[in-house]
């Protein structure tokens, strides 16, 4: 039986794996426990708070909103371009933009961190 640390979409798993011969039935499925995750590169100097992040790969058309403006849930704050689609990116909750990681015209991947909100 071997181990391994696996990471699947950012989150850290702990595999044991065993080694089946050729003409052996197949051995019984392995529970995968979750490892203690490494500490994440730092991205761009994200504020505290709450991480508003992309729900899907695209760019950046428009950032409606600047570091200290105050936000209400469900207020549009970019508007992210995706499969010839544009789609609002809006606050989850009330408060104030403590970090816009983004700007007009980039190019991000699904879960990238695009601003804080406290």
């Amino acid at each position: 039986m071997k181990r391994f640390n696996i990471t699947v979409n950012g989150k850290a798993y702990d595999v044991a794996v065993e080694e089946v011969s050729g003409s052996a039935a197949a051995a019984a499925p392995v529970a995968a426990a979750p490892a203690a995750a490494p500490a994440p590169a730092a991205a761009p100097t994200a504020g505290a708070g709450e991480k508003i992040t992309a729900p899907m790969p695209g760019t950046i058309l428009d950032v409606k909103v600047n570091n200290g403006d105050s936000v209400t849930k469900g207020q549009v704050i970019m508007i992210l371009e995706a499969m010839k689609m544009e789609n609002d990116v809006v606050a989850p909750c009330d408060g104030t933009i403590t970090s816009v990681l983004v700007k007009k015209g980039d190019t991000v991947n699904s879960g990238d961190a695009l601003a804080t909100i406290d």
